[in-house]
């Protein structure tokens, strides 16, 4: 079996339908780059100011402004299919110490932040990826933190 590389027209029509989709994505739940902007800020302008999670993510980013437009490109990726995030969060996170009551708090000013910023159906629609992301975390730093038996 030969792999076949897309034809030009091949990729403009996958863009095309992702456009099309991350259109009515937008429609569906009132998701825009301005809000997701609005709610990176403001969410971790929570963070930061956080007594419990503050000091965590404060000693491992020295400078906010690339971490929040990373997170924009994260979310954007997410919420508007726009493919610009490229990471892989789960050493970064690993490397926090994160425990699960960390995870609650982090959960729960997410959806504090995006009940504040966002329409109703886009915080519930985010609000279900991050609880998705928060427990695929939790399960990683378990996986790679807990001593395997035998």
């Amino acid at each position: 079996m030969t792999d076949s590389v897309p034809s030009d027209d091949q990729r403009k029509e996958h863009r095309d339908i992702r456009a099309a989709m991350a259109e009515e994505r937008m429609a569906a739940v009132g998701i825009d780059e301005a809000s997701i902007e609005t709610l990176v800020r403001t969410f971790y302008g929570k963070i930061m100011k956080d007594e419990e999670l503050g000091p965590i993510f404060g000693r491992a980013i020295t400078d906010w402004e690339p971490h929040l437009r990373k997170m924009m490109d994260f979310w954007s990726s997410i919420a508007l299919l726009t493919q610009r995030y490229d990471g892989r969060p789960m050493p970064v996170h690993i490397s926090l110490g994160l425990e699960p009551p960390h995870f609650e708090r982090w959960l729960g000013l997410f959806r504090e932040t995006a009940h504040e910023v966002l329409p109703a159906e886009g915080a519930n629609f985010l609000i279900g990826k991050a609880e998705n992301i928060a427990r695929s975390f939790q399960m990683g730093i378990q996986f790679f933190t807990v001593p395997k038996k035998g």
